[in-house]
């Protein structure tokens, strides 16, 4: 019998007490999560929260948190996960033990990271979250080690799509479609700010990258339907700024009539803008210059968006992830749910227009203090 078994809870009063989550987030389109007990005059959950608190006040949920590199965009999503793990805290009196661990400075270094996670096995754990540059294939046996000891393995960000999610050996996924929510939403912007033509650079992520490969994917989509967009350059930019600055600024001096720059992730996109300024070319100011558009959603990215040095960039859920993967651990581990097996969230074009609304929404999380 489940913990919620015999405490009263029935499927209509589940359904009358919070509809939409029975675990106090509903995802709203530009990833914000509003809980049930904060919407005042929707929702009565009074009841409903008493119920949840006697079945598991006083539980704790130990996490190991590992990215792929520690960043600015991994930043935002952690804290927003603290801030759904306090909701919990507060709502329902669990307690959450958080261990964060990260390869130090290269983005594919996938067997320092496997060290943390068998570590982490060993210690026993209740969730590791994960988002390795590793394939499906790098961690069958990893995952499923995890799993045998009854641990649930939450894999985050990471290009779900490019494989069969029953190859996938992890517990769930949440994160986004690279293909049709980044690569194809970037190109269609440059295809429709150059109005179907003109010349693109790509400073793309490591050669190999699970990353670059969903979404030139999406990109080649773009190109196919406009051909005479063309693509005259590519280089290499790590997914970090400095190497982003270095490619672009190269690829810049052999071809400075190009029209736009596709930086794959928002900190090679952010040096390629500082490489326009270096050379004295000129940034797109609505009818001509060099458009630049790049993908995560950084605080830094949305000062360039106000300053007029980056065109665009896509907000790919990061606050959204963190609030939906803490919502899978409380679903899971307190409440002994099945959760879906891939969990993506909305993501957002953000430019000029309504770069505010998402920079207050991530300026929300980071206000989250650390578990």
């Amino acid at each position: 019998m489940s913990k919620t078994e015999g405490l009263g809870l029935t499927r209509r009063s589940l359904f009358k007490a919070a509809p939409a989550a029975a675990f106090g987030a509903v995802s709203l389109a530009g990833g914000m999560a509003v809980t049930p007990a904060a919407a005042d005059g929707i929702f009565d959950t009074a009841d409903y929260d008493a119920v949840i608190r006697k079945a598991v006040e006083g539980k704790e949920i130990k996490v190991g948190f590992t990215p792929p590199i520690l960043s600015e965009f991994f930043d935002i999503m952690e804290h927003a996960a603290f801030q759904q793990a306090r909701n919990y805290m507060d709502r329902f009196g669990v307690t959450w033990s958080w261990e964060r661990a990260s390869p130090s400075g290269d983005f594919n270094s996938v067997e320092g990271q496997y060290n943390i996670i068998q570590n982490w096995i060993t210690a026993g754990l209740d969730v590791i979250m994960v988002c390795t540059a590793g394939t499906y294939k790098d961690t069958e046996k990893l995952y499923n080690d995890a799993r045998a000891k009854g641990i649930t393995i939450i894999q985050f960000n990471m290009p779900i799509e490019l494989w069969d999610p029953a190859l996938v050996m992890d517990t769930c996924s949440v994160g986004y479609d690279n293909i049709l929510q980044s690569g194809y939403v970037a190109g269609k912007f440059i295809a429709e700010k150059l109005g179907g033509k003109g010349k693109v650079l790509q400073i793309w992520g490591p050669s190999g990258s699970i990353w670059s490969e969903a979404r030139q994917k999406g990109f080649d989509m773009v190109l196919a339907e406009y051909p005479e967009l063309q693509v005259v350059g590519l280089a290499d930019g790590g997914y970090v700024r400095d190497k982003g600055f270095a490619a672009a600024q190269n690829l810049l001096t052999a071809n400075p009539d190009v029209n736009a720059i596709y930086g794959e992730n928002e900190e090679m996109a952010l040096g390629a803008s500082q490489a326009i300024d270096s050379l004295g070319l000129s940034h797109w100011d609505g009818s001509q210059g060099i458009v630049t558009i790049g993908a995560d959603g950084l605080q830094s990215g949305f000062q360039a968006i106000r300053e007029g040095r980056l065109t665009a960039t896509i907000s790919v859920g990061g606050v959204g992830q963190g609030l939906k993967l803490v919502e899978m651990a409380f679903a899971i581990r307190a409440l002994g749910m099945t959760a879906p097996k891939i969990n993506n969230v909305p993501v957002q074009l953000v430019t000029k227009d309504n770069v505010d609304g998402v920079d207050s929404l991530q300026a929300w999380a980071l206000t989250a203090q650390a578990l």
